[in-house]
């Protein structure tokens, strides 16, 4: 933000140098970058948080530096004299897309003289790099500069049927802006339209065709509030930015829409005349009242480890704006003013207090008392999961959340819908919204490989966008743990298991055939839960990726992925400390080789083995799969396992483990048709 010191003096009485006002206003959160000669002013440069709108204005600045200076701030009364013909009679306007512009006002002068500005204008405004015009165009830079809000002023003759409207862009819509430069426009941009044409971009720039010339004699003044998110998307699109639409993007004072009309058509009277006709055409919505926020003066001294007398603090939150409701000798109540959108919580305050109070003032070693924080329960879930991942040998992965079009398309597990497309790409052809972490996982896969990385073991937890409801409606964002891995697919399964059981141990994940275009059959699965009450609980999905989606990734080796819900892992998990004695008698393992039918999947047959060899069981490992159709018969495979059995009451005896067999080859043969290979 460049800023006049000539012009700032307008308002507030400043008795320091340009130099020793920059290094004040740095303190309160203003950097300094500068302070440069121009003529017989001084420009300085200061940097601007983004959360401080009301800073890219000189009367933001003036009002910063009156309470720093505790010096009374001056503001031009924008009291403009008004003839007796309405607007309404002049000029129409309209809204179609109040979600883009909540609100226009507009105001009509005739009879206008445009011609050159006067020095002072025209000094003040080179010393923050703007050039003269005319009259006109000056002015709505100078109250641009002043206020913080931005204006245009159209030629009124040259708007078709005397009228404005304001809608979204036609797609292909061509507009000449008055840097006569063509644009196309899409559906997505908000622009100012006359009965036939755009004549602005709404918030970002003006049109050639109703531009403002010596030969204008009618205009019309606009100010409105639009959407800081659409004035961004159209202003990236385009590539087209200004000093307009870099306040809007910020979201600026709405009380200052009025106010700063006002200005403007006071000072084009003053300096290129004509009449002001009657009242303000306004359209929209009315601005909000804030909600009161509460400061308990206890606060200041356990946050900023130090006393600052009530009194004080109190002086401080009025003299920034803000309206006292209600005060006592333990707090105070205040309504925060309009062009302090980011004063909404106790903190806020405290913050206010502490930087006009001055920083500079916190000695060191002030004792700031420390309390205990909670964790949350999906943060606590969030770290056992983290830490089995990490200790299976995963690091974890941030990726971006926009995908190309083919990565979105090659797999969308937990949604139909087609997916939410930004109007920039994050990164080239990067617009999709992705509906899977898989796709960003295998694009990070994918650079490891190519930079020869010879382990490449990922997980990242991170929400996704689901499409869903009516259109228009928000995505869902549920959170997901993705993963990518080199090993097989029973080694990620295993991994998926390891933390299923470290939330809980009761829980079990059995696996049931799937389908998707990413995973290579039979090499796959849909994962479900099981645990209490909670019962066939849809998990995630698991396999190894095919040989046409590692093309379509350009991936070189064996990859295995996973997806699974962060809602199913909370459901199940049980966040207190579980403790089970360990058996002090040894344990007992033999190899079991069934032959089953090739339908038969592992997972079914792991559960029927670790049910009938209940309550001994306490582990079966998968070891191999054989097929030979002239040893085992067409269609048949065969099944080798490890089954452990131990007994928390004793030693198991060689008959009593015999026993446990027998039930399991009787129920294998009973509920899966398999047979012990001879």
């Amino acid at each position: 933000m460049l800023v006049s010191f000539d012009w700032l003096k307008q308002y507030v009485a400043v008795e320091l140098t340009a130099e020793q006002l920059a290094h004040r206003l740095m303190f309160v959160g203003l950097n300094d970058d500068g302070v440069t000669r121009h003529g017989d002013d001084d420009c300085l440069n200061l940097e601007v948080t983004s959360n401080r709108s009301d800073w890219l204005g000189m009367i933001g600045i003036a009002r910063e530096a009156a309470v720093l200076l505790g010096r009374p701030l001056t503001l031009p009364k924008a009291r403009p004299h008004e003839g007796q013909v309405p607007a309404e009679e002049l000029a129409k306007v309209a809204i179609e897309c109040p979600e883009l512009c909540p609100r226009y006002t507009a105001r009509v002068i005739r009879d206008v003289n445009v011609g050159p500005s006067p020095d002072w204008m025209v000094r003040r405004l080179a010393t923050i790099g703007i050039g003269a015009i005319n009259n006109v165009v000056d002015i709505t830079n100078y109250v641009l500069m002043e206020s913080g809000q931005p204006l245009h002023a159209f030629d009124l003759e040259r708007l078709s049927g005397r009228q404005i409207l304001v809608r979204r862009a036609w797609k292909g819509e061509k507009f000449v802006a008055i840097n006569h430069k063509q644009y196309t426009l899409d559906e997505s941009i908000c622009v100012i339209a006359d009965a036939r044409r755009p004549v602005a971009l709404g918030g970002v720039m003006g049109g050639a065709e109703t531009e403002v010339t010596q030969d204008t004699k009618e205009l019309l003044i606009e100010s409105a509030e639009f959407a800081p998110h659409s004035i961004r998307a159209s202003a990236r699109t385009l590539g087209l930015h200004s000093d307009s639409s870099y306040r809007f993007e910020r979201a600026l004072d709405p009380a200052g829409v009025d106010w700063a009309s006002r200005r403007c058509c006071e000072l084009i009277l003053d300096l290129a005349g004509g009449e002001l006709a009657a009242g303000v055409i306004d359209i929209g919505r009315k601005a909000a009242e804030r909600s009161p926020i509460t400061l308990r003066f206890s606060q200041l001294k356990r946050i900023l480890g130090i006393d600052v007398p009530a009194a004080e603090a109190r002086q401080i939150l009025l003299a920034l704006g803000n309206r006292e409701l209600r005060a006592d000798a333990e707090r105070v109540e205040v309504i925060p003013p309009t062009w302090r959108r980011d004063l909404d919580r106790e903190i806020d305050l405290v913050e206010e207090v502490a930087r006009v109070h001055g920083y500079d003032k916190i000695p060191e070693d002030a004792q700031v008392p420390m309390f205990p924080s909670h964790r949350t329960d999906d943060d606590r879930v969030l770290a056992r999961i983290r830490q089995v991942l990490v200790a299976a040998g995963l690091d974890e992965a941030m990726t971006l959340s926009a995908v190309e079009e083919p990565w979105s398309s090659a797999l969308s597990p937990w949604t139909r819908e087609p997916p939410f497309v930004t109007n920039v790409p994050v990164l080239r052809r990067a617009d999709r919204l992705r509906r899977s972490l898989l796709p960003s996982l295998l694009g990070a896969r994918r650079t490891n490989e190519t930079l020869a990385n010879p382990v490449i073991e990922l997980f990242e937890i991170a929400k996704v966008y689901l499409p869903g409801g009516k259109p228009g409606d928000l995505p869902e964002e549920p959170l997901m743990i993705g993963i990518t891995s080199g090993g097989d697919f029973r080694a990620v399964k295993g991994i998926i298991e390891a933390v299923v059981a470290v939330l809980n141990p009761s829980a079990k994940v059995t696996g049931h055939p799937t389908r998707h275009g990413l995973f290579a059959e039979p090499r796959s699965c849909e994962l479900r839960l099981t645990c209490g009450d909670v019962r066939d609980l849809l998990l995630g999905f698991c396999g190894e990726v095919s040989s046409s989606a590692l093309n379509l990734f350009e991936l070189r080796g064996t990859t295995t992925v996973a997806e699974l819900r962060f809602s199913a892992l909370r459901a199940i998990a049980s966040l207190v400390p579980q403790y089970v004695p360990l058996s002090v008698y040894p344990a007992v393992s033999r190899d079991l080789n069934f032959v089953v039918d090739e339908a038969v999947a592992w997972g079914d047959l792991a559960r029927t083995v670790q049910d009938a060899a209940k309550p001994q069981a306490e582990g079966l490992t998968f070891v191999d799969v054989y097929r030979d159709d002239e040893r085992l018969g067409k269609g048949k495979k065969s099944l080798l396992m490890t089954l452990t059995l131990r007994s928390p009451e004793g030693t198991l005896t060689g008959e009593q483990a015999d026993a446990v067999l027998d039930r399991v080859v009787a129920a294998v043969k009973s509920n899966r048709g398999g047979e012990l290979r001879k």
